[in-house]
């Protein structure tokens, strides 16, 4: 009886020492965020989807479909744990690789560019499915040789299959240069992570890339008329968007309108004038203007925060990972989060050019969202496994 009672004792100690099975505030910060996101998208787009579709909701209801999708990727990512990454991560790669390989023939043209796949009404971004891919497959290599890439050839070799072969397929093959800086960007994060004897080396040689590989792209695309290059037109036009009111000029202008429309406050939800066709479609990348100005600084304000305690609960639950594999899995999702949140408000502030980045989860994109939302099942997956050993280290004790 006194050992029934004993063991009793210490299962209810145990249940309330260990309450959770992940992260919490996580899904928490997650689930308010995608809320906000599908409200704003419903407040910008509702003007240019009556005008377009006849139907104010239109694109809201479009997000809120690939929410579910995404919902349902989370929930089976989280309960299948992310060891399959062990096995799959490569293959999840290539597939992102030859999806994006597939763009020239397969995709649909918009904008003068190919950088989406039609099936039936449904489109799907390859770019997309490439970032995942990528976190994927750089976590994989790190963890296999044993969390830490050693001597010049095992980093070359890492930088050129987990960043620039990636960040190339994206660019030359959809003419998305702002996806293939983002996929650069997320190799080069986890390849820094993974080389703390050389960092300083990492920092040289991705500065140096960066800087040449800009002045490629911008020497590539002269043409041989006076006119200057696409590239070198958009820096221009960042440095004086009063010069081009026709195209991103204009757009970047409005803007700016926006956010200094909307003052501390702002005007109120869904009370902005911008949206109503001055800022081109302001529920894509332009939409934390529209924040600015319905919600005023105030709300910006809000949103960066929260973006900002997310971020922190990533490298949280990163920190607690078990494993190799865990843990760079949830950075790579962490330097996805930050980069595309930090290009975002920087192109929209035009602290930057103009290129089309989206903000997670707020912009309007199905793919984008669909597939972050199965990222964030991932490291949901890390957390779950991280308090699972806590309570068995604790049972031992106990």
């Amino acid at each position: 009886m006194a050992e029934r009672q004993m063991t009793r004792k210490r299962s209810r100690a145990q249940k309330i020492k260990y309450p959770k099975s992940f992260d919490y505030t996580l899904l928490f910060l997650l689930v308010f965020i995608i809320g906000f996101g599908l409200v704003m998208i419903c407040s910008t787009s509702s003007y240019s989807a009556m005008i377009k579709y006849d139907d104010a909701l239109y694109y809201f209801k479009r997000q809120l479909v690939f929410t579910f999708l995404g919902t349902g990727a989370m929930i089976l990512f989280y309960f299948l744990g992310y060891y399959w990454v062990n096995r799959l991560g490569p293959l999840v790669y290539l597939i992102g690789l030859l999806m994006v390989a597939s763009l020239p023939f397969l995709g649909t043209e918009s904008h003068g560019a190919k950088r989406w796949i039609y099936i039936g009404s449904v489109s799907i971004q390859p770019a997309e499915i490439l970032k995942f891919g990528v976190i994927c497959f750089g976590a994989w290599i790190i963890a296999n040789a044993g969390g830490e890439l050693k001597g010049r050839r095992q980093i070359l070799t890492f930088m050129a299959l987990d960043a620039i072969l990636p960040a190339g397929f994206v660019y030359l093959l959809s003419k998305n240069l702002s996806s293939g800086i983002i996929v650069f960007l997320i190799g080069t994060f986890l390849c820094f992570l993974a080389t703390p004897q050389v960092r300083e080396w990492v920092i040289a040689i991705v500065s140096l890339a960066g800087v040449t590989g800009l002045a490629v792209l911008i020497i590539a695309h002269l043409p041989k008329s006076s006119g200057g290059s696409f590239r070198l037109q958009r820096i221009i036009t960042w440095l004086h968007p009063e010069s081009d009111l026709t195209g991103t000029g204009y757009q970047t202008i409005q803007a700016l309108y926006a956010i200094g429309s909307g003052g501390f406050f702002g005007k109120g939800l869904g009370k902005s004038l911008q949206k109503l066709g001055y800022v081109p479609e302001s529920q894509n990348d332009m939409i934390f203007s529209i924040i600015c100005e319905e919600l005023g600084i105030f709300g910006a304000v809000c949103v960066i925060v929260l973006f900002a305690v997310l971020l922190y609960r990533i490298w949280d639950v990163a920190r607690g990972a078990k494993d190799f594999l865990g843990f760079y899995l949830c950075m790579g999702v962490f330097a996805q989060v930050a980069i595309q949140v930090i290009l975002n408000i920087a192109v929209v502030t035009n602290l930057i050019p103009n290129t089309g980045v989206s903000l997670p989860f707020i912009s309007y994109g199905g793919s984008s969202a669909a597939l972050l939302m199965a990222e964030f099942g991932l490291v949901l997956a890390v957390s779950r496994k991280t308090y699972e050993a806590a309570a068995k280290e604790e049972g031992r004790r106990s």
